[in-house]
């Protein structure tokens, strides 16, 4: 550490949570991001996990140059190889402890799929999804589409207005850079109002539409069937994400569900104590 060394592509490596706890992996959204935005909030589960997080092949600090895409199968491999050198195996533990939030739930789900036709794949031990990402590409449209029309609805651009009318732009760059940030992702939230106090991130494009691209017009529901894996889903009522979407993926694995009420996609904010109320009630549940 702080890189993975047995990846083709070095992956940057972060840990956090005693030692002697049990591990966890969290797995970042994207495609093409980093697992930064997810911190403060996530350190949450460092007080009873030891946390494990990387920068997924291409964002972040795990940026390369080689011309060759990056699909979801990539993906699915690093992430096989991280879980190998992180020792997450039997008989030491059960295997690994998945935390995965929106592509980062998906990549998840993806790899469990996976697991089960592949044997250098260690099966996960436990699967917790939250704010899964779309798990058909019907669904995925219709995302898109909510999140597009939440960023054109009056309240998001009354709150841009104001921000044009600050002069924050002439007196203070790093603070407007801020908010406009804030303000880029409000969508997202059950009350764009909410968006603040978030830590900035970029997406690395080129990977964001290459890895969705390989996904083609991808439908798991079925596939995810054959997953016998102890889950958790945890989506925001008001998520832009359709709700049908994760109730889907938590029949299908046969895992438990839990609507957060007021919340959007961001409950590590907009509802914290709920959420890692359940995951820690689930993961006690499981240990």
């Amino acid at each position: 550490m702080p890189f993975t060394t047995t990846t083709p592509v070095p992956l940057y490596l972060r840990e956090d949570g005693p030692a002697s706890a049990p591990p966890l992996l969290l797995l970042h959204g994207g495609p093409g991001a980093h697992h930064d935005y997810l911190y403060p909030q996530m350190l949450a589960l460092a007080e009873s996990h030891r946390v494990f997080t990387y920068d997924q092949r291409g964002g972040g600090q795990s940026k390369t140059d080689s011309p060759e895409p990056i699909t979801w199968r990539t993906q699915v491999d690093d992430l096989g190889l991280v879980v190998r050198e992180l020792g997450m195996l039997p008989p030491t533990v059960t295997g690994p402890t998945i935390v995965g939030y929106s592509w980062g739930a998906l990549l998840a789900m993806l790899y469990a799929v996976q697991s089960t036709v592949d044997p250098s794949l260690v099966p996960p031990a436990r699967l917790v999804l939250v704010s899964p990402a779309p798990i058909t590409r019907g669904w995925r449209d219709e995302f898109e589409q909510t999140l597009a029309e939440r960023g054109r609805s009056a309240v998001v651009q009354q709150l841009r207005d104001e921000l044009a009318a600050s002069g924050l732009r002439e007196t203070d760059m790093v603070a407007y850079r801020q908010r406009a940030f804030e303000l880029s992702v409000a969508g997202y939230f059950a009350d764009p109002t909410r968006a603040t106090a978030l830590t900035p991130f970029r997406v690395t494009g080129k990977v964001q539409q290459s890895v969705w691209q390989s996904l083609g017009q991808y439908d798991l529901t079925e596939s995810l069937r054959a997953v016998r894996v102890p889950t958790l889903v945890v989506h925001g009522r008001q998520d832009p994400i359709p709700l049908a979407s994760a109730e889907a993926a938590a029949e299908a694995l046969g895992g438990e569900m839990v609507v957060l009420d007021d919340c959007g996609h961001v409950p590590y904010v907009e509802s914290p104590t709920l959420l890692f109320r359940s995951i820690d009630r689930f993961l006690q549940h499981r240990a």
